[in-house]
């Protein structure tokens, strides 16, 4: 039996090893050394900022800008800890208006790299430069350059060998900087922004004062055409804003952008405001998309509580999510209604010997300012009618007779207490989804007319970086122009076909960036994708004994799920008291 560790003194590290562990807490991967970066270009008043990466930002970065520059005689604070232009020497520090102050951003990003700073301010005849190496000066130079400055970084955590070891490869590294680029802009789209790497230009934002013109660019013309504006002020803050309409709601969180003051910022709770301004129009595993600006007073903001800045802590933190949560409320409310494809809407059709059928009976325009009579109802008995299936009897289980469909989506169902209501897809896809993650054989359709996919500059990115994934699920792919892509073929399940923008989906749960609505394997995230577009959708037209064999199955699933993999509840069970108190029989 081994005794107890001896113990050991208590040290002080080497300066190098303090540097080296204080820089770890700003740099993570290449695009937190492009944030800090282009926040610094922001500070500096460009209003062009001009990215270039080798290897996804592994190799080399390099930010130039035309901003305000630094003087040749402060190049050497610029990269010194604790050294910073945007405070005074005494703060205070909780008032700050500028983006980069939290970590000293380039005396950070030398510890951990080989770094290059060249400047020109617009009244300096050259540009001065000096070089680092691991935060040590390796000489200072000077070379033309128009006014502004440059950033050059390579080899990055060249001298902290576990900590590049656990970045990803280089397509990886590079969606990770386009989505930090893509924060950025559409926190401050007055600012024109551009990303080129090895094989051309990546990225071209440029500046615009129309938040809904930036907001188009990121998240595509779709979006352009399902917004609504946000704009309130109350309780000391400002907003301003665009959101996609329900209909648009995503997979994930990822493309919900927020700032505050012109900083991007990442807030659950400021989140969880906007999705509650959405209240019940769009499911619990969706999430809203857009753009929402934030103004506070910078007094009552924290924007040190996070060494990369990403979080701030607000004085009055419920008052600004009652904000948040009220203006989306309204200016959902307030946003014209968007024309949806028509359909057919079958109205309540139970199944059974005496079952009515109720329709509404035509009624006749009113004259113009007239108020359109109640809406009457006539009774019209099924033709052909059948005995409802019946389910769970035979298997001793609560017992569920199936009574029909709601606009072919939604089904009623009778239990020995009270009424569930049954979402036709929910159930279908998350049977599928367990009959692929089982071995069910996957195959792959090629398609007559292939589809083009209109994609972001992060979606093209995260689309190359997961190439074999995609194939492996099933896709075939190909490039089509600088922004579109071409789905040449799509996985097919039990005869069902996957449809071509179920790639789109796959890809944003595969490149994350925000939270994954299926567990994290690939497995998992393929069968999903695969399930939820193979699966029984919302409009088509079901036999009640197909549903019947659908429950059946999920019923024998040794879980005996209750929602879809992506969260969405299957059934919805409405007891017997709760129908008596809605129908004032709370004593019956």
């Amino acid at each position: 039996m081994s005794g107890p560790s001896p113990r050991r003194p208590i040290r002080r590290l080497s300066p190098e090893t303090v540097e080296r562990i204080a820089a770890g807490e700003v740099v993570e991967r290449p695009a937190s050394v492009v944030k800090e970066l282009v926040e610094n270009a922001y500070d500096a008043g460009a209003t062009l900022v001009s990215v270039r990466i080798g290897e996804g930002g592994l190799d080399r970065i390099e930010v130039a800008d035309d901003g305000s520059g630094i003087p040749a005689e402060e190049l050497e604070l610029a990269v010194e800890r604790h050294a910073t232009s945007k405070l005074e020497p005494d703060g205070p520090v909780e008032r700050i208006g500028s983006l980069g102050f939290r970590g000293e951003a380039l005396a950070a990003i030398a510890a951990v790299s080989r770094l290059r700073l060249v400047s020109r301010p617009p009244g300096a005849s050259a540009a001065e430069g000096i070089g680092l190496e691991g935060g040590r000066r390796t000489g200072t130079f000077a070379e033309g350059r128009s006014p502004g400055t440059t950033v050059a970084v390579s080899d990055l955590f060249f001298n902290t060998p576990a900590r590049r070891k656990f970045l990803r490869s280089p397509a990886r590294e590079q969606v990770e900087v386009l989505r930090a680029l893509e924060q950025l802009y559409l926190a401050r789209p007055s600012v024109a922004l551009r990303l080129s790497g090895e094989a051309g230009e990546l990225l071209n934002l440029p500046a615009t004062a129309s938040l809904e013109e930036a907001a188009s660019r990121v998240l595509g013309p779709d979006f352009a055409r399902g917004s609504f504006p946000v704009r309130a002020a109350s309780d000391g803050v400002a907003l301003d804003g665009t959101l996609g309409v329900p209909a648009l709601a995503a997979s994930s969180s990822s493309e919900l952008y927020l700032s505050v003051n012109g900083r991007p910022i990442v807030s659950r709770p400021l989140a969880q405001a906007v999705r509650l301004g959405f209240a019940e129009t769009i499911p619990r595993a969706r999430f809203p998309i857009g753009v929402l600006h934030l103004k506070v007073d910078p007094s009552r903001l924290d924007v040190n509580v996070h060494p990369t800045k990403r979080e701030v802590r607000f004085a009055a933190p419920r008052e600004v999510e009652d904000a948040v949560r009220r203006a989306v409320r309204d200016a959902l409310g307030a946003a014209p209604a968007l024309s949806e494809p028509a359909r057919s809407r079958e109205p309540l059709v139970p199944w059974g010997p005496s079952a009515t059928r109720i329709l509404p009976a035509p009624t006749p325009s009113p004259p113009h300012g007239e108020i359109a009579p109640a809406v009457q109802h006539q009774l019209i008995p099924p033709e052909g009618s059948r005995p409802p299936p019946v389910l769970g009897a035979a298997v001793g289980r609560p017992r569920l007779q199936l009574l029909g469909p709601v606009d072919a989506l939604y089904w009623v169902a009778a239990s020995d207490d009270g009424v569930v209501l049954i979402d036709q897809h929910a159930a279908s896809e998350r049977l599928l989804y367990a009959e692929v993650l089982e071995g069910g054989a996957v195959a792959r359709q090629s398609l007559v007319d292939p589809v083009p996919l209109e994609l972001s500059a992060s979606e093209r990115a995260a689309l190359v970086a997961h190439a074999e994934e995609l194939r492996t699920a099933g896709f075939e792919v190909e490039a089509f122009g600088p922004s579109t892509f071409r789905v040449l073929a799509v996985p097919t399940f039990r005869g069902k076909t996957v449809r071509p923008q179920g790639v789109v989906e796959l890809v944003r749960e595969l490149a994350g960036g925000g939270r994954p609505t299926v567990p994290d394997g690939f497995a998992e995230r393929r069968a999903a994708s695969i399930a939820c577009h193979a699966a029984i959708r919302a409009g088509d037209v079901v036999e009640p004994a197909t549903l019947a064999q659908v429950l059946a199955a999920l019923d024998r699933l040794p879980d005996r799920p209750r929602s879809c993999p992506h969260g969405r509840p299957i059934f919805v069970h409405l007891p017997r008291s709760r129908l008596d108190r809605w129908f004032l029989r709370s004593g019956a």
